[in-house]
């Protein structure tokens, strides 16, 4: 399950991708830390257009190569006449959407535009040739295979965010009071997301939200948003299941404390986290509050 595994994932050939799994010692332990490349791979959602005047426009090889990995040169369409010089670092993004158009939740959708556009990290370039109209630069560093087209935006230094120490998670955690949100999707898109996931929520520097701020995941029952199939009143009603004698609402019951991560990135209204530990599965419209 992926609760109790995580996959941190680093590039250490061309195109290569290389991950190891780690699992979770014990009950409530996490052990997981925030890397570099969980820093600078985590991706992030923003309100306003990143300028994408600067891109990625071909690479060595291009009779046969369409992707480029580290260790391999790109082309970029500035150059001296831009003030692009020897030795300029740039960070490559990619604005990407979830192609299959379905809706885990009711409102995803909405939600989603309203935070922004999703970002994903790509890599690092460093420049190692410069012309008038174009540069050459060195792929120092990437999280996943670097297109044509791809953004690139001068690189910044992103803080790691300290980690606090691990110790018994708590399933029982009282509600903080703090600002409450939802999972709205996650870095690969996939539904179903655990420890070392990265993950995006609608709570950003608005509601209070700063880079290294642990979020809290959890879930009420008695929620049907989810596309998971159901049968109504089957905690009731199904034959041969058990029943209750008296019916219970998810507001009379405890809420379920899911997991915890620690923010990556925070933009106005949203918000990456890092999964650092998870019980279960996490979901889109999972709730998260500020602990």
């Amino acid at each position: 399950m992926r609760a109790n595994a995580a996959a941190l994932c680093l590039t250490v050939l061309a195109g290569a991708v290389v991950c190891s799994a780690q699992t979770a010692p014990g009950p409530g332990a996490s052990t997981l830390q925030t890397t570099y490349s969980t820093v600078y791979c985590a991706g992030f959602v923003k309100d306003t257009k990143v300028p994408d005047e600067l891109r990625v426009v071909s690479g060595e090889q291009p009779g046969y190569k369409i992707i480029f990995g580290q260790g391999e040169r790109v082309y970029i369409n500035q150059g001296s006449d831009k003030g692009v010089r020897m030795g300029d670092r740039f960070m490559v993004v990619r604005a990407v959407e979830d192609r299959s158009r379905m809706e885990w939740f009711k409102g995803q959708t909405r939600i989603q535009r309203a935070m922004g556009t999703i970002y994903s990290d790509i890599g690092q370039l460093r420049v190692v040739s410069v012309e008038p109209k174009t540069s050459v630069a060195d792929i120092i560093f990437s999280c996943r295979p670097i297109e044509r087209g791809d953004i690139a935006r001068p690189f910044e230094e992103r803080p790691v965010p300290p980690y606090k120490e691990a110790g018994v998670f708590d399933h029982f955690a009282p509600v903080s009071g703090k600002p409450v949100g939802s999972v709205i999707n996650s870095a690969d898109f996939q539904q179903s997301q655990g420890q070392g996931s990265t993950i995006y929520v609608n709570l950003g520097s608005a509601q209070g939200v700063k880079v290294g701020d642990y979020l809290r995941v959890f879930r009420y029952q008695g929620k049907r948003d989810e596309t998971a199939p159901q049968t109504k009143g089957y905690a009731y009603e199904i034959y041969g299941y058990g029943s209750s004698p008296t019916r219970y609402e998810g507001k009379d019951l405890p809420r379920e404390v899911l997991g915890e991560g620690i923010v990556l990135n925070a933009s106005r209204n949203a918000a990456t986290l890092f999964v650092t530990f998870s019980s279960a599965e996490l979901y889109p419209g999972d709730s998260v509050e500020i602990e």
